[in-house]
């Protein structure tokens, strides 16, 4: 009899241990799931960037430096590897279309190019699709690591190495602030 007594504690022990290990493999695939929708929105970005330089350029033609940065942007955001990489880039890239925005507000016939106002419409559709991408990402990291970090769920992760994931966040605070740009035309000065 306290042999069945022990094998049912065994047993209880392993199905507790199994159904934890089940629910963390269920939500490290979500959150695989969730950075592969937003690497599918960023490669959708980066195919677009090209486009919207090639169009600004026409127009804007002493702004080389902007444009310049966007691209310089795009290629680190692209061959960025790790997570902690690949969120570092996209925030910095972020900020330089930001520019390329605010530099394309002072040319009004680039605004009323119908190319580049449907560049600039796909371009906000695939920032929509990021943000939700994001945010869904950053559920079910959170989601994940609370599981990881609760007693006893902890000891089987630590067992079988789940490790906490970080959240796609902006780390630099300047980056939360709105771009700010000047022009000096030489133009004006003469």
């Amino acid at each position: 009899m306290e042999l069945l007594i022990v094998l049912g504690v065994i047993a209880a022990l392993a199905f507790a241990v199994i159904g934890v290990y089940n629910s963390l493999i269920q939500l490290k695939n979500k959150v695989d799931e969730g950075w592969a929708d937003i690497e599918t929105q960023l490669k959708r970005r980066y195919d677009l960037i090209p486009n919207m330089v090639e169009t600004v350029k026409g127009y804007a033609k002493h702004e080389n430096k902007t444009l310049e940065d966007v691209i310089k942007a795009r290629n680190i955001a692209m061959t960025a590897t790790d997570p902690d990489e690949k969120i570092k880039a996209e925030n910095a890239l972020t900020g330089t279309l930001k520019t390329l925005f605010a530099v394309a507000e002072n040319y009004p016939d680039l605004k009323a190019n119908q190319n580049f106002m449907d560049l600039q419409a796909t371009l906000k559709e695939i920032e929509e699709k990021l943000q939700l991408s994001r945010r869904y990402y950053n559920a079910t990291v959170r989601d994940f690591n609370t599981k990881v970090e609760i007693f006893p769920n902890n000891i089987i992760a630590g067992v079988f190495n789940f490790a906490r994931r970080k959240f796609f966040e902006i780390e630099n605070p300047e980056e939360r602030e709105n771009v700010k740009v000047s022009f000096n035309n030489d133009e004006e000065k003469k």
